[in-house]
This record gives structure tokens, sequence and C-alpha cells, in this order.
């Protein structure tokens, strides 16, 4: 629960993304731990958040996020409005009916839209439910009306966050409170950063993310990189300087929360013009091969039958140590799987 927190949560577009990027930073992690946290103690929950991508948090800090989640305003300009072909009557409709829909019950998404549309008498209305991307969905989560309960079967279901992880009014966040904490966190795990990292990690624009960051005042401080605008929390700063250098390889899974954060600043991590390798269409971000702290390659895993098959494809050759560590990393992998590993080496 430390590790979720101090990385702000875990991408989860693919579950096992949120699995892996946990895996690399917890020893000792068992197969099933991140499905126990999620379904049966529900110490995490899983839902819509940042840039509007799906997340794992950790339970008892869900209302920070939600509240920050609440200033959200991009769902509410007239050209979202017009693109998905809504009123904003409409949509405040939709959400209280999602919440009404969700009262004392998990539901399928289907399920969801057959019950919003006996509430509102509109087939129409309930229909833009069903959509593969959720965009009517997420405003529903972000106001706090909305996560993700247990599969039923292949399907998603969807529970009320308040019943689902027993919160009552006294939990709330004042919101302006919770973006101050948020923008903590963030430069907490990704600083030194500009405020650009901040907007684009945050999904706001960049003015709105440095007055987030300068609204901190004393707590965050310039550091000087490049000649940019980069900044740290003050009292990391002593740390940052007396950081050496440190030897390690490591595989990180697809989406992991260190390539998330480094997106604007990717090239700066590559020995070559590798970047569309990790960053792909789609915002699809690969697995990397990261040594000392740079991408060097990209990797992938599958099942096939009972064993484990782990592709590496580093962008250049790489030294002897490297592909030890690599393999070490590749072992630990199969063994978290409890399956035998193939291991090849692409290029």
């Amino acid at each position: 629960m430390d590790v979720v927190g101090e990385v702000d949560g875990l991408h989860a577009q693919l579950r096992s993304s949120a699995e892996l990027s946990l895996w690399a930073r917890v020893d000792k992690l068992k197969r099933n731990d991140v499905e126990k946290w999620l379904w049966t103690d529900r110490r995490l929950v899983k839902t819509w958040a940042m840039r509007g991508t799906l997340h794992l948090l950790r339970s008892d800090e869900y209302p920070l996020w939600q509240a920050g989640l609440g200033t959200y305003e991009h769902y509410l300009k007239p050209a979202w409005f017009r693109g998905f072909g809504v009123t904003r009557a409409e949509l405040d409709r939709l959400i209280a009916s999602i919440s009404r829909a969700l009262d004392g019950r998990t539901l399928t998404r289907d399920e969801l839209a057959a019950r919003v549309a006996k509430i509102t008498k509109s087939d129409a209305l309930a229909e833009r439910l069903r959509g593969s991307w959720g965009a009517m969905l997420k405003p529903a989560s972000f106001q706090g009306h909305l996560c993700f309960g247990p599969n039923k079967g292949r399907n998603v279901t969807f529970a009320r966050p308040d019943q689902w992880l027993g919160l009552s009014e006294s939990d709330a966040i004042d919101p302006t409170r919770a973006l101050e904490e948020i923008t903590r966190r963030f430069l907490s795990a990704y600083g030194p950063a500009t405020r650009e990292d901040f907007a684009r990690w945050w999904s706001v624009s960049p003015a709105t993310g440095g007055r987030l960051i300068s609204g901190l005042g004393g707590e965050v401080a310039p550091a000087g990189l490049d000649g940019g605008k980069y900044w740290a929390l003050t009292e990391s700063l002593d740390e940052i300087r007396a950081a050496s250098p440190t030897r390690s390889v490591r595989l990180l899974p697809g989406f992991d929360p260190y390539v998330i954060g480094s997106t604007i600043h990717a090239a700066k991590l590559m020995t070559g013009d590798f970047k569309a390798r990790v960053h792909r269409p789609q915002g699809w971000v690969s697995p990397v091969l990261l040594v000392d702290g740079r991408i060097d390659g990209v990797w992938r895993h599958d099942r096939k039958g009972k064993r484990l098959v782990v592709d590496i494809e580093p962008f250049a050759r790489v030294p002897k140590w490297v592909v030890r560590g690599a393999e070490l990393e590749a072992e630990s992998l199969a063994s978290f799987m409890n399956a035998p590993l193939e291991l090849k080496w692409l290029g």
C-alpha cells in the first residue's frame, strides 16, 4: 500500500500492467495479492483517474483523489458537449441516474444502461453508457458516483464508491486542499519537474499546473536542470543533491509509472531516436528495458501453454552485465507467474 501511494496510483488500462508495476517494486509479491486487495479486502479501488485513464488507488486515499478529480472541467466545455451530442442538463441527469441505479448493487454496463433507461425513461440517453471508451461514465467517476466492482464473467461491473468502500460525508476532503496535496505528491514522485510535466500528468493547462505548483509557496524550490524551470519539494533537495548513480537493470511493464511520468523527457532517457518504440499510437506505452534509469530497449511476454515466453529487444548491443541482469529479471517474472521461462533476445 505504501508503494501504491508513493507512485500516485497504478496505471490499470491493462490489469497486468498494474500488477507488474507493483511486482517491479515489491519483493515477495504474490500473484493473487492485487486481486485480493481489490475485490476481497477492498484496500485498492479501480476507477477512472488522472487523464481519464484507469488506475488502482489506495482505498483509504480515494477521498483525496476524488476531491481533486471532482475539479475537472474539460467535459463541461461546449466543444465536449457538441462532440458527444449531449447537453449539460442531460449529462447531469445521466450522472444522477447512475448514482441511483447503483444504489445497493453492482451492475454490468448493460445492466446499468437498462436500469438508467427505466429511471430516465430515455432509451437514447441510457444507450450512451454502452460506449466502449466510457465517455459518459468518466464524469460520474470524477464526481465520486462510480467505481469498478468485481467482474461478472468477462463483463466489468460498477459500484457506488461510498457504499463499496464504506465512506461517509465526514470522509470528504476540500478540493483546494486535495489539489495542494496531489501537487505535492506528484513532485515527490516525479520531481524535479516542470509545470508542463505536471500539467500533462494531471490533464490541465500548463498555466493551471504552474499556479498549483507556485501555490505551494516555500514548500517548492527551483532545481537548476538544463536551464529549464524545474521544481522540486524543498525538503527533497538535499537528498537529490546527495544522490549518486547506481547500476541497475529492470524490466518495467507497459504503462509503468516511471515511463508515464517521463513522457515529455523520454528522448533524454534514450541513446537514440527510439521514443516511437515506447510511446506508441493511441496512447499505448510499451514495456521497457531499464538500464541505470535509461530506456535501452523494449520487451514483451506471453503465456504459451505452461511456458512464459519473454522477448527482450534492446535498442543497441548491451554488455554482458546487462544481459545477466535482464535474465535475472525475467527469471523473477517467471517465478512470480509460476511458469517455466523461455527467454529470447531479439535484434
